[in-house]
């Protein structure tokens, strides 16, 4: 039987990067070099093939942290895992568990680990990434995270940062371009929105000319706290703040399990389809990594219900 080759696949790169991509172009980069405090997804890249995220804030050089689509949280034990204001903490990539190549989508698992300045992990996180490329170069992305403390109890503040922030390309922003934001109850802008649940979220602004993309960010129904309550900015920012109104204990022994998805989509968010979206997030398994034929080989696949 011939080859076929995968018309989406995970690419490792040098320079401890993976690229997702699809028929030989890149949608998403992941970066892990242990040189940066935490992972990241740079570039994310829209219908028109340029980025919808961006590194940095457009106005405020101290913001390095806006790391395009990363991971992180203000206050876990005390510890700041957010903001890059001289500390040694840091989020680091322990190991790679399987990627997966596909037809359909490509998915990558991992596992990383929350140091503390004293070189104590605080806590353990396994992230599974798939990528699907959807019709007319949009693109839909899942993670799916469980978190584990190596303590016997680590008290998560409550706070507006984490776990994953996403900034968006300045054109598309509501203050440096001409987006907007919008959220699955109808509501638009920044003072409509700030610390509101809501089941998603869109960024949606000019990308090139008049064209105009976006981003849906959708919480998945089984998450605890759904729906969830969102940090958003007219500036350009988005994050689900799993802490906002209270914090949260992980007790040793018991996961902290969270599933996200993107719509990276052209044109102007269409709430319907949103909608329609969401309740199909909502619907769907969760990804597991079962074990294959061969006892050192493991499969991605979503687990049966």
């Amino acid at each position: 039987m011939p080859y076929t080759i995968p018309r989406v696949q995970i690419l490792p790169l040098p320079d401890d990067q993976v690229s997702f991509q699809v028929e030989g172009q890149e949608r998403l980069r992941w970066h892990f070099a242990p040189r940066y405090p935490r992972p990241f997804f740079y570039p994310l890249i829209g219908p028109s093939g340029r980025s919808l995220t961006r590194m940095g804030h457009p106005a405020a050089p101290d913001h390095d942290h806006h790391r395009s689509l990363w991971w992180g949280h203000n206050n876990i034990g005390g510890v700041n895992f957010w903001e890059e204001r001289g500390g040694t903490q840091q989020i680091r990539q322990e190991s790679w568990i399987h990627y997966q190549d596909g037809a359909d989508e490509a998915g990558m698992v991992i596992r990383l680990g929350w140091w503390d300045a004293h070189k104590v992990r605080l806590m353990q996180q396994e992230l599974i990434a798939v990528y699907r490329p959807l019709p007319a170069g949009e693109g839909w992305l899942e993670l799916q995270t469980s978190f584990t403390s190596a303590l016997d109890k680590l008290a998560l503040a409550r706070t507006n940062f984490g776990f994953l922030g996403l900034r968006v390309a300045a054109n598309l922003s509501a203050q440096y371009g001409g987006g907007r934001l919008t959220n699955s109850e109808g509501a638009r802008g920044e003072k409509a929105v700030f610390a509101k649940p809501a089941r998603w979220m869109d960024y949606s602004g000019p990308i090139v000319g008049e064209t105009w993309e976006g981003i849906t960010w959708f919480d998945h129904a089984a998450n605890p706290r759904f729906p969830t309550s969102w940090h958003v900015r007219d500036d350009g920012w988005m994050c689900p703040a799993f802490c906002l109104r209270d914090g949260y204990d992980l007790v040793k022994g018991q996961a902290l399990r969270l599933r996200y998805a993107f719509h990276i989509h052209a044109r102007d968010l269409e709430a319907k389809r949103a909608d329609e979206h969401a309740k199909r997030f909502g619907d769907s398994p969760a990804w597991e990594v079962v074990a294959a034929q061969r006892p050192w080989r493991v499969s991605l696949r979503r687990r049966e219900r």
